[in-house]
């Protein structure tokens, strides 16, 4: 049996992460009140432009099989949470996907370091806004400011695949926070290496998310893989949700899209950095940045 996945949740974040198990870890932190003109359009792993249009199915179809195969996912509550990340507004290409997760702020995001750190300036990225539930050029709930980076100095520094993970501190949008309107997943840590998940991610190609299930394998002891058809540029980022409970609408975030090669060199493959105690300890530095 695999181990379960330690879920942190709010009335639980202080104590499982301050419980003296987790090394801290220097983090680079930005406040991207101001704008700027860099571009992360650089094409990494699987941020940036995608090569051709997903095949989608009609989404009134039957639940699909867990068989790894794109599909186009209904508009829900769950589905909601994801979007994609722009920079300084819509008009441009859409290049990563980003979710929302539980924190004490109510403000935070989870996606891939490389969607939101630029190689080049050794800098997060400025002007980015998060679209959730972007469909067809429409934004249920409108564009979503982001406000602070937050990625490992071992990402920062060398691009360390196995913290290709990055937290994203949003502005609040008509007084209200993001979790306030959408609601977030947990973050899960230590989820061993067997999962059944759904993938949800935004292919820069398409102006719909497309979605997968299947169960993830051990690529390394800091790897996981998946196979998934279709995921091309633009799904870095995307959330690995575990363990969806329909009454709570909330599952357990295992994984974004993104470590080995960015994510993988090829479409039907992908991976994602496994949360360990680093990331943990990460997430609690997001917590501290964002009530500062």
């Amino acid at each position: 049996m695999r181990p379960l996945a330690r879920k942190i949740v709010l009335p639980l974040t202080l104590t499982v992460i301050g419980a003296g198990v987790i090394v801290g870890y220097a983090s680079q932190e930005a406040d991207t009140s101001s704008r700027g003109s860099g571009s992360l359009r650089s094409g990494f792993g699987k941020s940036g432009q995608a090569d051709h249009d997903p095949q989608d199915q009609d989404p009134s179809a039957t639940a699909p099989a867990d068989d790894g195969s794109a599909y186009t996912p209904r508009s829900t509550e769950q589905n909601a949470r994801v979007g994609a990340i722009f920079e300084k507004d819509d008009t441009g290409d859409h290049f990563c996907t980003a979710s929302v997760v539980q924190s004490p702020g109510r403000n935070m995001l989870i996606t891939a370091a490389h969607c939101a750190f630029d190689t080049e300036t050794g800098r997060p990225v400025e002007d980015l806004v998060f679209a959730p539930d972007y469909r067809d050029g429409k934004e249920p709930t409108g564009l979503w400011k982001v406000r602070k980076v937050v990625v490992d100095d071992r990402w920062a520094k060398s691009q360390d695949e196995d913290m290709d993970v990055a937290f994203l501190v949003l502005d609040s949008k008509d007084g209200k926070q993001i979790q306030d309107v959408l609601g977030g997943n947990t973050l899960g840590i230590d989820p061993g290496f067997d999962n059944d998940v759904k993938i949800t991610g935004y292919p820069t190609s398409s102006e719909t998310p497309i979605s997968c299930h299947n169960r993830t394998t051990k690529f390394s002891d800091t790897q996981m893989r998946i196979q998934c058809t279709d995921f091309a540029g633009g799904t870095s980022g995307s959330p690995w949700l575990a363990d969806y409970d329909p009454k709570s609408h909330t599952g357990t975030v295992i994984g974004v899209l993104g470590g080995h090669e960015g994510g993988g060199d090829e479409d039907d493959v992908s991976y994602a950095a496994y949360f360990g105690d680093e990331v943990a300890d990460l997430y609690k530095r997001a917590q501290d940045e964002a009530e500062g």
